[in-house]
């Protein structure tokens, strides 16, 4: 007996509806699920872009308050900042298409990586002046080879693993390069508030006069907003830096529960790695909130 040929459009829907429930399986899968929430937590990383554009701006905000001797030597200092200045963005931004990518793919989303990897495919180049290394950089180049594997790879849950797992060599060096670079600005911020602060100390007693009050009393109004300033600039730094280092943390826990069973013991680590990332991502706003209410 022959059995009745079923239409190729119903095929077409039997195809769609199986896609659909098998993504539907994996997305109740509890590795998916952390996957996705440490993408969630993670993607929160634009303190770092931010202090980055300021580092790059320092010349700008100094220019104002140095001495002929020091001029020569900050626009040299501003030259190096503003030619490394894309390589030391691209370096958040590979780890923040990681995040998005491995988001994602937990959540079975169709995605175009052909952009973004043939972008990271230029690769970027050592600043040993601000702890960007040769190592950094070949794991730029790692973590670009990884997530064009990524993209290619049919099965949902075992694309994940083998990213976290294969990943996290690349990110944890790539990671490790933005708190290197995180201190480095603060070192760069500090040299800035003694430029500035140290010419408003030396000039503000010539203007302390009867006839120039107005003028002193402007400076010294001045000189208190830079030092609020400087000092928010720096609690920015260290609380982006502890955020980088809670997101390294949560990926090393998500890699460990890759490779085991559900358990009470793996929830529980899950949840203390989450708290970690939300509350480092909390910080790194509260100083800007803090400075616009001075």
């Amino acid at each position: 007996m022959t059995l009745p040929r079923i239409p190729a459009s119903v095929l077409a829907i039997l195809a769609i509806l199986s896609a659909a429930l098998a993504l539907g399986g994996c997305a109740g899968n509890p590795r998916l699920h952390e996957a996705r929430e440490f993408a969630a937590e993670s993607g929160k990383l634009g303190g770092y872009a931010d202090l980055t554009q300021r580092f790059r701006d320092t010349y700008l905000r100094e220019q104002p308050y140095l001495s002929p001797a020091a001029e020569q030597r900050e626009r040299a200092a501003d030259a190096r900042r503003r030619a490394a200045y894309p390589d030391l963005m691209a370096i958040h931004e590979a780890v923040q298409l990681y995040m998005q990518t491995l988001g994602k793919l937990a959540d079975g989303e169709a995605f175009d990586l052909k952009e973004p990897v043939k972008a990271m495919g230029a690769g970027i180049k050592a600043w040993p002046d601000t702890g960007l290394t040769d190592r950094h950089v070949n794991a730029y180049s790692g973590l670009a080879q990884l997530l064009a594997r990524a993209a290619t790879n049919p099965y949902q849950e075992r694309a994940v693993q083998a990213m976290v797992r294969d990943g996290d060599q690349e990110l944890q060096a790539l990671l490790e390069a933005m708190q290197s670079l995180l201190r480095y600005y603060n070192k760069s911020s500090d040299n800035e508030r003694d430029i500035v602060l140290g010419m408003l100390e030396v000039e503000i007693p010539f203007a302390d006069t009867p006839r120039d009050r107005l003028l002193a009393a402007l400076a010294k109004s001045h000189r208190l907003a830079k030092r609020n300033e400087y000092r928010l600039i720096g609690l920015r730094h260290t609380l982006a830096a502890k955020h980088v280092a809670a997101i390294a943390a949560a990926h090393k826990t998500l890699v460990a529960r890759m490779a085991q069973p559900d358990s009470p013991a793996a929830r529980s680590a899950r949840a203390g790695s989450g708290a970690a990332l939300r509350t480092g991502a909390t910080g790194i706003a509260a100083p800007a909130t803090e400075a616009a209410n001075d």
